[in-house]
């Protein structure tokens, strides 16, 4: 199992998703995906999509930087 990070926190919907979904299908099975989000739009949506592809939602929750959040999703 590995672990990668995904900075899309100046991205904006629908391509934050995109975005994630795109290094979630590079991944391994077991791996990890680190998604760093800002608060709004994209953190709810990017757990949500994610759950209805069929990847794990494994965490939210939010970074030491305010509004800032980091999701994680396992493939």
């Amino acid at each position: 199992m590995s672990t990668y990070t995904l900075d899309i926190t100046k991205e904006h919907c629908p391509m934050t998703f995109v975005k994630t979904k795109i290094e979630l299908n590079k991944l391994q099975k077991g791996d990890v995906l680190n998604v760093k989000v800002a608060a709004g739009e994209p953190l709810e949506n990017i757990p949500k999509s994610a759950a209805e592809q069929g990847f794990s939602v494994l965490s939210v929750r939010e970074t030491e930087a305010p509004g800032i959040y980091n999701i994680e999703i396992e493939k």
